[in-house]
């Protein structure tokens, strides 16, 4: 079983993490943030995150994350590197 300390680090971790990822492979930032709240409400859904503080940490890392994927997207369309233009 794991501890409530492995569980807090993983979700001030994972969500961020995932958001970031999914922007590069999706390239945007919309369907990268549904993609990570999909997979959180899962987790939620099978039993891996059952306390409210856990949801208060999950949601800060996928705001932090959503914040940092916003700006890295914006940048690549700034310089161009972007398909969407």
């Amino acid at each position: 079983m794991e501890s409530m300390f492995t569980k807090f680090i993983l979700s001030l971790l994972l969500p961020g993490l995932f958001v970031v990822l999914f922007t590069r492979v999706t390239f945007n930032h919309i369907v990268a943030l549904i993609l990570t709240v999909a997979l959180i409400a899962a987790a939620v859904y099978a039993g891996y995150t059952n306390t409210w503080f856990l949801y208060a940490v999950n949601a800060a890392s996928l705001t932090l994350g959503f914040w940092y994927a916003t700006n890295m997207y914006n940048r690549s369309k700034k310089a161009g590197t972007h398909e969407d233009e």
